[in-house]
Order: C-alpha cells, then structure tokens, then sequence
C-alpha cells in the first residue's frame, strides 16, 4: 500500500464490521489496487464511506433522481483544495444491498465489497460502463486486473451469474 494516498475508510453501519474481516485494510488495499491500473499521476485522498440502504438510497434520490438504494456510489471530487492530495472524491456503499447481491452470486462479502470499492474507485478516475460497451469492457478489464491483484476471482467469468 503507497503511504502517499490517503484513504478514509468512514464506517457509519457497525454490521460491516461484523462481516469483514480487517475491513479497513481490505477497503485500503481494494482502492490502491483500483489506483495502481490508473496511476492518477501523484499522491490522492480517497474517502469510502460503509453506511446502509437507506442512506445510499438518500444519496441515490438527491443526487441521481432515482429513489431506491444502490450497491455503490461515486462522488468525484470537483474542487481540488491546494494540499499535497489531490482529492478524488468519495465512494459510497451500501451493506443492505451488497450482502443481498453477495448471497444471490454466491460470492463471499468480502470479494464483493472489493469488486465494487474497485469499481467506484474506477469511476472516481474517469471510467464510464453507461457510454457503450467499448467502454463497458475497459472499464471490466481494469476491474479484473485490480481484483487479480487482490486474488479475488474474475466476478465477469463463467462462474459469475
């Protein structure tokens, strides 16, 4: 992990912790593996934020018109602050959600909760999978390239539902 990024792990649902093992860390290692396939050219600040449904589904309302919850939300930075960090912006996820999806996949938690902090952390950096499929399928190959790194399976292979 580089001890240039800085990465708040913010967690406001306590089932998180419960449920994953070293959450902090593996939330930590899920982003600067993200960072590692878009090096974002120096040193980011990078809030995750664990909270439930009904806060992501508040956020989803406000912020995209759509009021139910969602598994992650992204919030790219729009004002840099002048430190030495440049802030990308803030990824959002909701437990409710991700621990239904993680049973349905039959993928453990944890797994899942680095998939998408790859995949926020990925649209904090530019990518887009609603564009088109060409860029659809960038955005899942960096996806599974940073999961590699993590030793989580190819959540896109033939095993995934």
């Amino acid at each position: 992990m580089s001890a240039e990024n800085e990465i708040d792990v913010v967690v406001e649902d306590e089932r998180w912790e419960e449920a994953v093992a070293d959450l902090g860390a593996a939330v930590r290692r899920a982003v600067e593996a993200a960072l590692a396939q878009l090096p974002p050219g120096g040193p980011v600040e990078v809030s995750v934020v664990l909270t439930d449904d009904g806060a992501v589904r508040e956020l989803n309302h406000a912020w995209r018109g759509q009021d139910k919850p969602t598994n992650v939300l992204s919030f790219p930075a729009s004002h840099p602050h002048g430190g030495d960090l440049r802030p990308l912006g803030d990824v959002v996820l909701a437990y409710d959600t991700m621990l239904r999806e993680s049973a349905e996949q039959s993928k453990p938690l944890g797994h899942h909760l680095a998939h998408l902090v790859v995949h926020g952390t990925l649209h904090l950096l530019g990518q887009d999978h609603e564009t088109g499929d060409a860029e659809a399928e960038a955005m899942e190959a960096l996806e599974v390239a940073a999961l590699r790194r993590l030793g989580v399976p190819d959540p896109y292979g033939e095993a995934a539902e």
